[in-house]
Formats: C-alpha cells, structure tokens, sequence
C-alpha cells in the first residue's frame, strides 16, 4: 500500500488541510481522518454522519418478534394441551420468549452491520501512525496518484504545523 499523510495537532489545521485535499481533486471518500478522540466541533465529524444503522436494528428487532411470536405459537399449537376453559396460545408467558428474541434479533443485525460497514472481516491495511493515540490527527490519501504528489504535498502542508510522511 502507498499513501501520503500529515499530523495535525488541532482541528483547525486538519481541515484546512482536508480543504485543501478537495480543492486538489481528491475525492472526499478517499480523503482518510483518524483521530483518536472526537471532533465534535469541527466539520470532520460530520463527515459520514448519514448511516441506516438505527433502521437496520430495528428490522432486525421487528425479524425476532416475529420469530418469537411464531415459535411460541406453532409449538403451543403442535402439541396442544386442554388446560381447561383458558386458551391453547397463551401471550403472556409467550412474552418473555418473545422479548428475548427481538433483542436477539435487534442485537444480532447491528453487529453484523456494524462489521459490514468497517470492513472489518476483509479490511485492507489503512493509513495509522502511533502518534495518532498521542492526540495528533491524521490526514491522508492512501494509493494517490503518482501525478497528484506534489500537489497533495502542498494541501496537506497549507494545514500548518504538520508533519508530513509518506508510506511506500
């Protein structure tokens, strides 16, 4: 992998330089941020905030009530036990079951989301420094064009107080 980053010690500085990225051509998927802790007041947490996972957790909450009610209801009709005047399908008990299994659900589509969206079965090595843990943010562009190298070397230092380094 190639790539060329810089590390910033404010926000500030990493977004004039993630402006800079864009007004170079990079395109804003292929601009890479880390930070180690977030940056709520800057445009860069804001960057991916669009996400279905809410929606995704709940189709799958809504997958194990479904489930919940069928598997408690076709096992009380398969063997049916005459308890009296009261009925085959008894709900409130079936409750728990079914409370059990829509958190199941609910729980096991947003795990599976949340690795599908990292990539994290498959993920490629990305852009890291170890000064990142130190408070430093990283910019970068992983694999950048041979052409774009001086080009991104001028946006990323137009940051200020950065240190540039390059991989590969």
């Amino acid at each position: 992998m190639k790539g060329i980053y810089a590390l910033y010690a404010d926000a500030d500085s990493a977004q004039r330089a993630v402006d800079g990225l864009r007004a170079a051509g990079i395109a804003e998927r292929a601009i890479t941020v880390v930070s180690s802790e977030p940056i709520e007041e800057s445009e860069l947490s804001r960057r991916d905030k669009a996400t279905w996972l809410h929606w995704i957790a709940a189709c799958g909450g809504l997958g194990g009530l479904l489930a919940g009610a069928w598997l408690t209801s076709m096992t009380e009709t398969a063997w049916p036990l005459q308890t009296g005047n009261m009925p085959i399908v008894a709900w409130w008990p079936n409750l728990i079951v079914m409370f059990e299994l829509t958190m199941l659900g609910g729980i096991v589509a947003t795990v599976t989301a949340l690795l599908v969206t990292a990539m994290i079965p498959g993920r490629d090595s990305t852009l890291y420094d170890a000064d990142v843990s130190d408070g430093q943010i990283l910019i970068g562009v992983e694999n950048p064009p041979e052409i774009s190298l001086p080009a991104l070397e001028r946006a990323l230092l137009a940051g200020g107080g950065a240190r540039l380094r390059t991989i590969g």
